[in-house]
């Protein structure tokens, strides 16, 4: 029976070699018979002789690190995707309505913009003159720079898989070849067919860990190499737009001065014609009857 159960777990993700197997079982009536009887048992020394739950949580654990990284990966291109394309456009905006002294419509169209440049560009309109042109440069840098660590993500976790992974294959192969000589330390046998499952099994996971670890370190290197020209992009776009501040920054003030003295005249006149309050009924003077 011991060859037979053998060949059964072996062609067990196989159904033709299985259904073979199960039909010479089955023309062996004393063979079944004792299959019956104790085959939960052979399961479970079969199980534990490959690895058992450690093997097993190993190749569970690595497979969900290689998901994880394959759902990071997909979150990353989906955030990233002409983001440049994006962040150029709006900067193409923001120019041509500097040149025209248009203030008010370029921070309109950084609010409505669904790029992250528009918070840069806000920021910038924010320090306009309220301070020295260092300060509006740093103000911008700053912004910048958020938005840099922003589009970084999780990809840390990219990184710790993909150095990780191939250590946790190898610790799988450690507890393999473990298992392999405490079998070898039971029957007293050092046969393949003693040795073999356990490294087999530890093999595997040594393979899946390798596997994992390439998968991730490919990705972040892609997006690290990705995040690197998008931060260069970044950086000329901001220096470009707080040099054209600077350039512009008598006729934005004017701009800005111009809409604060029209909202300065409007407001009285709208106040003046406003209704004025009816006057209360003054009280009568004490002792002084109608």
């Amino acid at each position: 029976i011991q060859p037979g159960m053998n060949g059964l777990l072996t062609d067990f993700f196989d159904a033709d070699a299985m259904a073979d197997r199960m039909g010479e079982v089955l023309d062996r009536p004393e063979d079944y018979r004792h299959l019956g009887r104790n085959g939960a048992e052979m399961i479970r020394d079969e199980f534990l002789r490959t690895g058992g739950p450690v093997l097993l949580g190993i190749k569970v654990f690595i497979i969900g690190c290689s998901v994880l990284v394959l759902a990071i990966s997909i979150e990353r291109v989906a955030v990233l995707w002409s983001f440049l394309d994006r962040a150029r456009a709006l900067h193409e905006t923001v120019k041509r309505c500097l040149y025209r002294g248009a203030l008010a419509e370029a921070r309109a169209a950084c609010e409505r913009s669904r790029s992250a440049a528009g918070d840069l560009f806000l920021v910038g309109f924010e320090r306009l003159g309220r301070g020295t042109d260092a300060a509006l440069e740093a103000a911008v840098e700053r912004e910048r720079t958020r938005v840099s660590l922003a589009l970084k993500g999780p990809l840390w976790i990219l990184g710790t898989i993909g150095a990780t992974s191939p250590f946790i294959g190898l610790f799988g192969t450690v507890w393999g070849i473990m298992i392999a000589f405490k079998q070898i330390g039971l029957t007293g046998k050092a046969g393949i067919d003693v040795v073999g499952p356990g490294i087999a099994e530890a093999l595997i996971t040594t393979a899946l860990g390798i596997i994992a670890g390439i998968e991730s370190v490919a990705f972040y290197n892609y997006f690290m190499a990705r995040l690197s020209r998008i931060a260069t992009e970044l950086k000329l776009i901001a220096e470009e737009f707080v040099e054209l501040l600077r350039e512009q920054k008598g006729k934005l003030m004017a701009s800005v001065e111009a809409v604060a003295a029209v909202t300065a005249v409007t407001a009285p006149a709208e106040s003046a014609k406003a209704p004025a309050p009816s006057p209360s009924p003054s009280p009568s003077p004490p002792g002084v009857e109608g």
